[in-house]
């Protein structure tokens, strides 16, 4: 983790333009395209949603403004972030948070995410993870094939930790289309690094399965 120099920080301006908003968080939802993803991961019977959750992890940390959080006002850069994210326990209808840490193959987190889901018997097993903020907040809303995403948050200016969410695919023409949310802190993200996650994150899922 390195901490960053406001004073000589390229960004210093929008930070403190940003920064003093009552709600400085922005989301941003386009639809992408998983045909290949989806036959990929049918073919070798993994679990889309926490193979997706690996693939928008992984194209986040190639990101370095997705993997910034503020603390007190001040900046940190992460070296890597982790995704805790949504999962629907069985019978209830409810659902559980569960966090992983990130692993280096798609097969080898697809793994360990159903492991620790299917072990994890609290809904917000949060007390391991208290005072950390290296993590990508994911959620799936598998039943709406939505246009546009808010997200439940806390009026607080240094809640920095990006959303990435999904919804129902569906199928247009030749493509297997899927709607996706980006919801980032705009002190430390603009709609070009945005822009440059979806772009980074199409040209994985079309090059890499």
């Amino acid at each position: 983790m390195k901490h960053i120099d406001l004073e000589t920080w390229n960004r210093k301006e929008h930070f403190a333009f940003f920064y003093r908003m009552d709600y400085p968080q922005y989301n941003v939802c386009a639809n992408i395209d998983i045909m290949r993803f989806l036959a990929f991961v049918k073919e070798h019977g993994l679990s889309f949603y926490y193979a997706m959750t690996f693939v928008a992890s992984e194209v986040a940390n190639q990101i370095e403004n997705f993997k910034y959080r503020i603390r007190e006002g001040q900046v940190v850069l992460h070296e890597k972030a982790h995704p805790s994210f949504t999962d629907q326990t069985e019978g209830d209808g409810l659902f559980k948070v569960v966090t992983v840490e990130m692993e280096e193959t798609l097969s080898a987190f697809v793994e360990k995410a159903r492991k620790q889901s299917s072990n994890q018997d609290k809904y917000f097993d949060l007390a391991p993870y208290a005072g950390r903020d290296d993590f990508y907040y994911i959620t799936c809303i598998p039943w709406v094939s939505f246009t546009s995403m808010s997200h439940t948050i806390s009026i607080n200016r240094d809640d920095s930790v990006p959303r990435l969410s999904w919804g129902k695919y569906f199928k247009e023409g030749e493509k297997v289309l899927l709607p996706f949310s980006v919801q980032v802190h705009h002190a430390l993200a603009d709609g070009s690094h945005v822009g440059q996650y979806f772009e980074k994150l199409q040209l994985h899922l079309n090059t890499n399965f």
